[in-house]
């Protein structure tokens, strides 16, 4: 078996020699890309094409790495690429991976690439497209941390919810900053962790990152014992499995420790080797490619800002113009049941006025009759006492009916006057209805001629009045005006910026205290407990990495040779 993957492998290297080329496949963190390379090509020409491919010019933080007996290893810029230990089957897999970590990515990252490459995000969240359920496939906390708190998952989605809705608006790459803000602060950001033991044979944990040498004990990767910046160390060296550590203070001893692999040895020199040179050079007047290209990011920065406006604007606009229309069919209908509501009181008017007309004929027909009979009255009166002159007692009922007669006349007079008064009175109200009619009709004609107006059906193309706007006057040119217009507007948003991240970390806090009463204390992990008790102590990273570089490199060096 041996001999026939000696020979497979041997088969290998002779086709690479006759094709003089042979195949990669770069892994990112979002997708995979395959290249042909040439057989002559070193590290730095392979690395240089994947930035190329990436847009990348920040390429200072990143390397190609891949794996060598369960061991991972950095591809060497200065090597030919099939000189080193890589896998010998084609395609050749590298992983494009962060190698070095920054201080303050807020200041060190310029390109959008780059702060992209150390994480991804997501988008804005949208209530019509973030319905209950939508972080059910997303895997967005460990299992650790889920298993450690009583909570639900629809619990765990409905405060994530609640913090994402609330920052709603908020650019890709203010996102990824905010996350990487909260991440570099964390104790175990950025640090490589390796086994090594001290002059005395102690078990330790080496960590290197951006800011020096860090000492653990192996059960507590997040308080180091003692730390040494890189700008106190003069030279790093090894032989075999033994490191050498050579302070800057030439009265302080060199100081020593073993490491389990030669292979481990080679891995820390490489990473001791870029993070020092990545800590002096933050500590230097910025390189003329990097002044020209944070000079590009502030015109960049400047153009987002405009083309953010814009949008902003456009979006402003249409949501105006969409409550407008809102407002025009809430008006439209409005003015509907007006309408509707004025023809069935005109529909009333007419019937009123007719019925009234009907009762102003009526009435004059009884005053009519009324008078007709009073008439007649008189004349029996008037009869009656012509023959008035008959007996006593025939005088006597005459005399009666003759009284009879008069109040006969007299109410029949009065019923007349008041049928006449009745009469005019139906006149004047018939006269009313006919004047409510006309304002019926008046109001009907006002309100149909207010309804003629039809909302646009692409609001934010033709928006009425002052809603209107011109794609022309959103052009841009670098001027000095603009550019200190917009420097202003940079310092503006950079402010409110700050405001906004202050409220997130409030905001975060408050969900911490929220949940910490779910919290399961028996399934805390050995670290969790090492962590409460630092928050509790105040003890951060920062904190306690100023506190250990505050006594001598002399004292520092003993120390550690004596754990």
């Amino acid at each position: 078996m041996a001999s026939a993957l000696a020979a497979r492998m041997g088969l290998n290297s002779l086709l690479r020699k006759q094709a003089r080329t042979f195949r990669v496949r770069i892994c990112t963190m979002e997708s995979d890309m395959e290249f042909s390379c040439e057989i002559k090509w070193k590290g730095k020409d392979l690395f240089d094409l994947v930035c190329r491919t990436l847009g990348l010019r920040e390429t200072w933080f990143f390397g190609l790495s891949y794996s060598v007996k369960d061991t991972v290893a950095w591809l060497k810029m200065d090597k030919k690429v099939l000189d080193q230990e890589v896998p010998k089957e084609e395609p050749i897999v590298f992983h494009f991976l962060a190698k070095f970590y920054p201080e303050n990515a807020e200041e060190e990252l310029v390109q959008d690439i780059t702060q992209h490459l150390f994480f991804l995000q997501y988008g804005d969240y949208d209530p019509e497209v973030h319905k209950p359920g939508f972080l059910a496939e997303e895997e967005l906390l460990p299992k650790r941390v889920i298993n450690l708190y009583q909570m639900t998952p629809e619990m765990w989605e409905e405060r994530i919810t609640a913090c994402y809705a609330e920052h709603r608006g908020r650019t890709r790459d203010q996102a990824e900053m905010e996350y990487l803000k909260i991440a570099q602060d964390l104790d175990m950001y950025g640090v490589n962790y390796f086994l090594i033991k001290n002059k005395k044979g102690t078990d330790l944990l080496l960590g290197v990152d951006a800011l020096g040498l860090h000492i653990y004990d192996p059960n507590n990767k997040l308080t180091p014992k003692c730390s040494f910046p890189w700008n106190e160390i003069r030279n790093i060296s090894y032989s075999d499995k033994e490191f050498t550590i050579k302070p800057l203070d030439k009265k302080t001893n060199v100081f020593k420790f073993n490491s389990s692999r030669l292979r481990v040895n080679k891995l820390i020199l490489q990473l001791c080797i870029g993070n020092h040179d990545l800590f002096m050079r933050r500590r230097r007047v910025d390189s003329l490619e990097v002044q020209q290209m944070k000079a590009q990011a502030r015109e960049e920065r400047a153009r987002k800002q405009v083309e953010r406006q814009r949008l902003q604007r456009e979006k402003q606009l249409r949501e105006e113009a969409e409550r407008a229309r809102d407002e025009l069919e809430r008006r439209l209908v409005q003015l509907q049941d007006e309408a509707h509501m004025a023809n069935e009181a005109l529909l009333r008017s007419e019937q009123t006025a007719d019925l009234l007309a009907e009762k102003a004929q009526i009435a004059e027909e009884e005053a009519k009759l009324l008078a007709q009979k009073a008439a007649e009255a008189e004349a029996e009166m008037q009869r009656i006492k012509v023959t008035a002159m008959r007996g006593q007692e025939e005088r006597r009922l005459m005399e009666q009916k003759m009284l009879e007669a008069e109040m006969l006349a007299l109410t029949m007079a009065e019923e007349s006057e008041r049928r006449a008064k009745e009469a005019e009175q139906l006149k004047q109200d018939l006269q009313e209805a006919r004047d409510s009619e006309r304002r019926a009709k008046n109001k009907l004609l006002e309100i149909t001629s207010k309804a003629a107006y039809v909302p646009p059906s692409h609001p934010a193309d033709n928006l009425p009045g002052d809603l209107s706007f011109s794609r022309e006057n959103l052009s841009f040119d670098f001027k000095d005006t603009d550019m200190k217009r917009l420097s202003m507007e940079i310092e503006k948003e950079k402010v409110e910026y700050m405001e906004k991240s202050k409220h997130l970390q409030e905001q975060l806090n408050e969900l911490k205290t929220e949940i910490e009463s779910l919290k399961m204390k028996e399934r805390e992990s050995p670290l969790d407990i090492i962590h409460n008790q630092n928050t509790e102590q105040g003890t951060s990273k920062h904190s306690n990495f100023k506190k250990l570089t505050l006594q001598s490199t002399k004292s520092r060096v003993a120390f550690f040779e004596e754990l």
